[in-house]
């Protein structure tokens, strides 16, 4: 649920419940008010009594009563002395109740004459009230309660005697006492309510939010978090489970980048480290003489030079691995006749391969006017790389590396194929990985940086390509890599 959504709801909740419940709470406290009131013999009872509460209404008028019934039974003559009278209502009675006497059905006394003239002429027959101690009559329409005591004055007149108690004047306390305690309750069970609900919705979640992000401080990014909340709470649980895998694979990103770092540092130390020291060491013998016939003094130059390219060639790879690292390869990319361009490559790595003993067969099955879209310096790299490698595992007394470049339709198929030791199985899928090494002796005549086929498969993919091997254990290896070949539109296809 969404936090507008539960604001509103907690704003109606925090008003329409309680007066809800206020309401039912009044209506059966009215109700169990009014049947309380059944035990008194009341005639023309209704729910008007509700609001005024027949135990209090009642007990202030048998005050009154009570005194003048002892009276009537001991001298019935004294309620003929107004004085009398006067001092009963000045004692025993409250302002909300004034007595009424009738004489042969004529107002003889009230001290509220007003009140007495609206009730006089609904007042009970005489007869009707003779010592009638539980029996009373509640006007609902004139909101007034009356009791009757019967006696005969001295000159043997009927006469009666009316306690009248004014109900709507009364406040009953024992409503206001319900009222309140049912209002109290109510407001703390909401607040409970309330409370509970906000605690469980809000605070409990944005607490186990707390704890989850004190853990990721602590660098602890296995700490999981499900819900199946909808609205903001749910959006904010599922951002931080995608915060904490992003920091999970940004860390296990960084912790791989710094081993591989130090792989790298490691491994281009190892491999400068070794021509350097065949360079100081010729350097050395031309320095003490011992080249001391041309012959010799030819074999240490092209040494030096041989380990001078080497240490050239491992700074450009790590040079070329940095831009691979922050995707800064500088590519121009030209339309390029294949057979032209890999007539110009199979030339000059030739005769490199000569001095080495390798035979270089080439072949080309495209037609002569295929073109493709690539860097020819980038594709350069990625040749002289595959050879390198090739040079670098070969194992056979005459070596030989194959150049086939087959056509599929849309695409050129170039694979380059030695006779070299070959790769297990096992390594084969990983020889694209950076810093990956079949070979981990770091002899001078094997070593390398590890880099040269992950560069390679960078600038093929960065070209629109795919790169794999094939391989077998003792046979050599086959590298193949896939280019799309650049078709110009015809006018009429346009």
């Amino acid at each position: 649920m969404k936090f507008k959504t539960r604001l509103k709801v907690t704003f109606v909740s925090i008003i329409l419940l309680p007066l809800l419940l206020t309401v039912l709470a009044f209506l059966a406290i009215g109700v169990y008010l009014v049947n309380m009131q059944q035990g008194y013999d009341i005639k023309e009872l209704d729910y008007a009594l509700m609001s005024d509460n027949m135990q209090e209404v009642a007990s202030i008028t048998d005050r009154v009563y009570d005194v003048l019934l002892k009276q009537v039974k001991a001298d019935s003559t004294r309620l003929e002395e107004k004085a009398y009278l006067e001092e009963v209502i000045g004692r025993v009675a409250r302002r909300s109740t004034y007595i009424i006497v009738r004489k042969s059905g004529e107002l003889y006394y009230t001290n509220d004459v007003p009140s007495a003239k609206i009730i006089f002429s609904r007042l009970p027959d005489y007869g009707d009230g003779q010592f009638a101690e539980d029996s009373g009559y509640f006007y609902s329409d004139l909101e007034k309660y009356v009791k009757q005591i019967d006696f005969v004055f001295s000159d043997g007149s009927e006469g009666s005697v009316f306690v009248v108690t004014k109900a709507h004047s009364l406040i009953s306390r024992r409503l206001l006492i319900d009222m309140f305690i049912a209002i109290l309750v109510i407001l703390v069970f909401t607040s409970c309510m309330l409370t509970q609900w906000i605690k469980k919705s809000v605070f409990l979640p944005v607490n186990e939010l707390n704890v989850a992000m004190r853990r990721i401080q602590e660098g602890d990014l296995d700490y999981v978090l499900q819900t199946d909340e909808k609205g903001e709470m749910g959006d904010l649980y599922r951002n931080y489970e995608d915060m904490r895998l992003r920091l999970k694979e940004s860390t296990e990103e960084n912790s791989l980048h710094e081993r591989q770092n130090k792989e790298l540092i490691s491994n281009i130390s190892h491999d400068l480290k070794t021509p350097i020291t065949a360079i100081k060491g010729y350097v050395e013998g031309i320095m003490d003489g011992v080249a001391d016939t041309p012959e010799k003094m030819d074999k240490y130059i092209k040494t030096i030079y041989n380990k001078a390219n080497d240490m050239d060639k491992l700074i450009n790879e790590l040079t070329t691995y940095s831009g691979i690292d922050n995707n800064r390869i500088p590519y121009n990319f030209q339309r390029i006749n294949v057979a032209d361009y890999f007539n110009d490559c199979v030339e000059e790595v030739g005769l490199e391969l000569d001095s080495r003993n390798i035979r270089l067969n080439y072949s080309n099955l495209l037609p002569p006017d295929t073109i493709v879209i690539a860097d020819p310096e980038q594709m350069k790299k990625v040749i002289n790389n595959i050879i390198s490698n090739s040079v670098k595992y070969m194992d056979k007394p005459r070596g030989v590396i194959d150049i086939r470049i087959l056509d599929e339709v849309d695409s050129i198929h170039v694979e380059l194929e030695d006779n070299g030791k070959g790769i297990a199985q096992k390594e084969l899928n990983r020889i694209f990985e950076r810093f990956y090494r079949t070979d981990t002796s770091r002899n001078s005549a094997q070593g390398g940086s590890g880099i040269g086929l992950s560069i390679v498969k960078k600038i093929i993919e960065d070209h629109g390509g795919y790169i794999w091997a094939t391989s077998k254990e003792g046979e050599g290896t086959c590298i193949h890599f896939v280019l799309r070949k650049y078709i110009e539109l015809q006018a009429e296809q346009i």
